[in-house]
C-alpha cells in the first residue's frame, strides 16, 4: 500500500506541472450523449480537446487508453450530507446530540474522500445536521489541499422554523442542540444573511417536516417567509433548496422560487405540473428511503414495499411522465459515502433511462446548481473526468467500476497504478 500512495503521489506531481494528456477509451458520455472514437486532451485543469481521434492535431505528453472503459464528466452528488453516516451505525439524535463537532468534521472528511474516490468530483452538500459550519471547513480544507476531496458546496446550518425539527422528546426546560438553526418571520433574512456570511454557497430550508398532530409532514414557514428567504438569498447571487414532502410545502416552496425541491414524497401530478412548468428540480432521494426502510426490518425482494416506498415510486414515475427536471441525488450518508451510486440505480429502477440518469449526475446538476463549467466533457471546461469499466448506458451499475478519477487536471485515482 505504501509503494502504491507513492506511486500515485508521484504521478501527481508530475501531472501538476501543467503537462498534456490524451484520454481514450471505447466509448465517451460527453454530458449529453454517448460517442465513439472520441479523444480527450487535458492540459492544466483545462479540456482543451474533446472531438474525433483522427482530427486531434495537437501534441501531447501521454497518451491514456481505458480498455472496455467509458469516459465521462465527473459525477455531481446533488444531495449528501458528509457530516452523516448510517443510522443503522449510530442514530441520527445521537449522531447530532452525543458526537463532538471535531469528532464528525475528521469522520466527514474522510467521507469527504469516499464520494471523490467513487467518481463524484463535486458534491452539494444540503447541510451540517448540528455540526455548525463544519462543512465549511471540509471544503475549505479541500480547497487548500489538505484534505483529497470533491468540490463542495455546502448549505451550512440550514434553516427550520422553531418547534418543527429535532432532536425532540427531552424536557421542555432543558434545550438540546438542533439538526439546523430556527427562524421566524423577519428574521429569516437575518439569519439567511448569516449563514451566508458564514460560508453558506446556498440557503437549505425545511419546508416542512414531521410535526403534525399524529408526525406527519406538514408546512413549516409561512409562504411570505420562504418568499423573503429566497430574495434574501438571490440578492447575493445565491439559490435556496427545500426540504419538502407535503404538498402545500412543495407547493408553497415553488411559489416562493426555490431551485429544487428535496425528497418530493407525496408529490401530487398538480404539483408535479407546477414544477415542470417553473422549471423547478425534482431531487427524490430514493436511496435514502429504501435504507431507512431496510434499518427498520424490510428486506426487499421478500417483504412488499412499505407504503413510503410505494408513495416514491408512483411520485417518481408521475415525474417523468410529466416531464419534471430530475436532479440525481440520493442523501448519501444516510447510506454509507462511497455508495453514491445507489440512487442512480433506483432511478433506473423507478423507470427513468439510463441515458437520461448519466444527463441528471452530470450536465442536469451543473446546469441547476450553477456549474458553468463542470458537468459535460467539452472544449474550455474543467477536467473533471471519471472513466468507469463497461458501458453504464447499458447497464448503470457499471457506474460502480470507476477506475480513474481527475479533478480539476488532477489524477487522483488511476487503478493501473
Amino acid at each position: 500500500m505504501k509503494n502504491h500512495l507513492a506511486i500515485v503521489t508521484c504521478f501527481l506531481s508530475f501531472w501538476s506541472l501543467g503537462q498534456t494528456m490524451q484520454l481514450v477509451a471505447d466509448r465517451i458520455f460527453d454530458g449529453e450523449g454517448m460517442k465513439e472514437d472520441i479523444s480527450i486532451v487535458v492540459e492544466g485543469n483545462r479540456i482543451i480537446y474533446a472531438g474525433p481521434s483522427d482530427e486531434m492535431r495537437i501534441g501531447v505528453d501521454t497518451i491514456v487508453r481505458f480498455e472496455n472503459s467509458t469516459l465521462l464528466p465527473g459525477m455531481i452528488e446533488g444531495h449528501s450530507h458528509v457530516l452523516l453516516y448510517p443510522y443503522d451505525q449510530t442514530s441520527w439524535n445521537d449522531q447530532v446530540l452525543k458526537e463532538s463537532r471535531s469528532l464528525r468534521a475528521i469522520r466527514g472528511s474522510k467521507m469527504a474522500t469516499r464520494n471523490l474516490m467513487a467518481g463524484f468530483t463535486t458534491i452539494r452538500d444540503l447541510g451540517s445536521e448540528g455540526a455548525g459550519y463544519a462543512d465549511v471547513g471540509i471544503k475549505r480544507s479541500i480547497a487548500q489541499g489538505i484534505i483529497d476531496g470533491p468540490r463542495m458546496l455546502v448549505a451550512g446550518k440550514a434553516m427550520v422554523a422553531t418547534g418543527s425539527y429535532g432532536p425532540k422528546g427531552f424536557h421542555p426546560d432543558f434545550e438540546v442542540p438542533l439538526g439546523a438553526e430556527t427562524a421566524d418571520g423577519n428574521d429569516v433574512i437575518s439569519v439567511t444573511r448569516d449563514q451566508i456570511g458564514k460560508g453558506a454557497d446556498f440557503i437549505k430550508v425545511y419546508a416542512d417536516y414531521r410535526w403534525g398532530p399524529n408526525g406527519e409532514s406538514l408546512p413549516t414557514f409561512s409562504l411570505e417567509e420562504l418568499k423573503l428567504i429566497v430574495q434574501t438569498a438571490r440578492s447575493s447571487g445565491r439559490d435556496v433548496a427545500a426540504h419538502a414532502n407535503s404538498p402545500e410545502a412543495m407547493r408553497r416552496a415553488i411559489m416562493a422560487g426555490v431551485v429544487t425541491i428535496e425528497h418530493g414524497t407525496e408529490a401530487t401530478e398538480e404539483i408535479l405540473q407546477l414544477m415542470k412548468d417553473r422549471d423547478v428540480g425534482l431531487c427524490p432521494t430514493l436511496a435514502a428511503t429504501e435504507s431507512i426502510m431496510k434499518y427498520r426490518g424490510w428486506k426487499k425482494g421478500v417483504d412488499e414495499d412499505p407504503g413510503s416506498i410505494v408513495l416514491k415510486k408512483r411520485m417518481f414515475q408521475n415525474a417523468l411522465d410529466i416531464g419534471v427536471k430530475i436532479i440525481a441525488g440520493g442523501d448519501v450518508g444516510v447510506f454509507e459515502h462511497g455508495d453514491n451510486v445507489l440512487e442512480l440505480e433506483l432511478m433506473v429502477e423507478y423507470g427513468m433511462n439510463p441515458l437520461d440518469v448519466l444527463k441528471s449526475v452530470t450536465s442536469v446538476n451543473a446546469r441547476t446548481f450553477q456549474l458553468n463549467e463542470l458537468g459535460a466533457i467539452k472544449k474550455g471546461f474543467l477536467a473533471d473526468i471519471i472513466a468507469v469499466e463497461g458501458d453504464p448506458s447499458t447497464d448503470i451499475s457499471n457506474l460502480r467500476n470507476v477506475v480513474f478519477v481527475m479533478k480539476d487536471g488532477v489524477v487522483y485515482r488511476d487503478v493501473r497504478l
